[in-house]
């Protein structure tokens, strides 16, 4: 028998309450992608929108191949026949409670009911359900008399909004990301909200987005700044749409399904050693200062950001070492080289929460974002290039690149291709082979000889 007319029958059948078991999740009702709540608030053009759509409900059961909860097919039983919102808010509700019972009794999609049905149904009523017509309007209709539904039942089976939804979802990241990270998925989750707002969603539920709706706005992006934003936007928005998911929210993660943009991303140019020289004499005579953070990036092959994390309890010149906050790690140990050592002032002086580098000191109170700081520099450095009259495809990361390629290219003078890369990997931070063979290749650190007599 189907789960559908075993449901139907035991709507009208007397059920033990057994204990709550963990491979099903509750069964839900979905409501035409609107809150009922808000039902009186909408116009008739959108009561008349939602009524057009599909109502049913839903629920998960543990996959006993995955071990997984999986979402099960929707449970309409006729209820999209019922033309008001009344209606079928008291027909599913009653259809609801009793898929909750079948599932607390023991039924399991992924089995033979036939069991269960015997047991539960020895001693029913046949007179109750005569035939299958209960499906039909007219029976549905008649239980809809029967239920008093009111403001407080109807709250009941609210669906939770998209404002309410996204508002989850980001405080729940905001414990998986750093600061800065964060700020910027925060940013584009928001410019995403906005636009829903403008296409009139704002009273929505989270359950009225669709797949087609995301491509609509991601090609927007597209269209205003480029694909690699348009990849970032797709994999913020997917990767709320997947807490959603996790917390039983929204059915499923339709976004991750869309197809990520061939882009091209932007890297900074690796300095010549002649231009690299000129620079570091120039701002040996014109900025210190600025000359020892990109020392840093240089010597130690920070990023800007890392180097603006830096604080004086950070550094430890006695035992030549350099703890920092690296991208994808809490916190990474490095050795302060000693050509990076001599060129840094006492520090002993200063307070070890200090930040190594302010705008005009090294060790200081600068209480702004990192993100700032960076900026800061790179702003800054902008001086510099326009002395040089450099473009835009040089930048403070040119530096790490730089030093990374002179490194490299003269451990390959006395070392294998394999054994060049595991000495650079304790060096540049790299976790793998992989990751550090992909930046090598981006930077163009292996040159190939001079292939002249091959081709005459």
């Amino acid at each position: 028998m189907s789960l559908t007319l075993l449901l139907l029958r035991a709507v009208n059948t007397t059920v033990n309450t057994f204990e709550m078991k963990l491979n099903f999740t509750e069964p839900k009702i979905y409501t035409g992608g609107v809150l009922i709540s808000e039902w009186s608030k909408l116009t008739k053009s959108e009561q008349k929108t939602a009524l057009s759509r599909d109502w049913f409900i839903y629920y998960s059961y543990r996959n006993p191949e995955t071990l997984k909860l999986k979402r099960q097919p929707y449970i309409k039983a006729g209820v999209n026949k019922l033309k008001t919102k009344r209606e079928r808010i008291a027909f599913l509700k009653t259809m609801k409670e009793a898929l909750l019972k079948l599932l607390q009794a023991g039924f399991n999609p992924y089995q033979d009911n036939s069991e269960l049905e015997a047991q539960l149904f020895s001693d029913a009523n046949e007179n109750t359900i005569s035939d299958v017509t209960i499906v039909d309007a007219k029976i549905a209709q008649e239980k809809t008399q029967k239920a008093q539904i009111n403001s407080e039942t109807i709250a009941e089976f609210e669906e939770i909004s998209i404002v309410k939804a996204f508002e989850l979802g980001l405080r729940l990241k905001e414990k998986l990301m750093n600061k800065n990270s964060y700020t910027k998925y925060k940013s584009r989750i928001h410019r995403f909200s906005k636009w829903l707002n403008t296409k009139g969603y704002e009273k929505q539920s989270i359950n009225s987005l669709n797949k087609k709706l995301i491509i609509e706005y991601l090609n927007e992006v597209l269209q205003n700044s480029s694909a690699r934003n348009r990849n970032n936007t797709r994999t913020d928005i997917s990767s709320l749409f997947q807490i959603l998911e996790d917390n039983e929210l929204i059915t499923e993660n339709y976004v991750k399904k869309i197809n990520v943009l061939k882009s091209i991303p932007k890297r900074n140019k690796t300095y010549t050693p002649q231009l690299q020289k000129d620079i570091y004499e120039y701002l040996e005579d014109n900025d210190k200062h600025l000359l020892l953070f990109i020392q840093f990036i240089s010597y130690n092959f920070l990023r800007p950001i890392e180097v603006c994390r830096l604080k004086v309890e950070d550094i430890d010149v006695k035992d030549k070492k350099l703890y920092v906050k690296a991208k994808n790690s809490p916190v990474k140990i490095k050795i302060i080289p000693d050509i990076l050592l001599k060129q840094l002032p006492d520090l002993t002086q200063k307070s070890a929460k200090s930040f190594l580098f302010t705008q005009n000191e090294i060790g200081g109170a600068w209480d702004i974002e990192e993100s700032n700081k960076r900026d800061y520099f790179t702003k800054r450095f902008k001086k510099i290039k326009d002395y040089f009259k450099l473009g835009n495809e040089y930048g403070l990361y040119s530096f790490r690149h730089t030093f990374i390629t002179k490194l490299y290219r003269e451990l390959r003078k006395t070392n294998s291709p394999f054994e060049t890369k595991s000495k650079l990997m304790l060096i540049t931070g790299h976790t793998t082979i992989t990751a550090l063979d992909k930046y090598l290749r981006d930077i163009d650190a292996e040159l190939p000889q001079d292939y002249s007599s091959l081709i005459k």
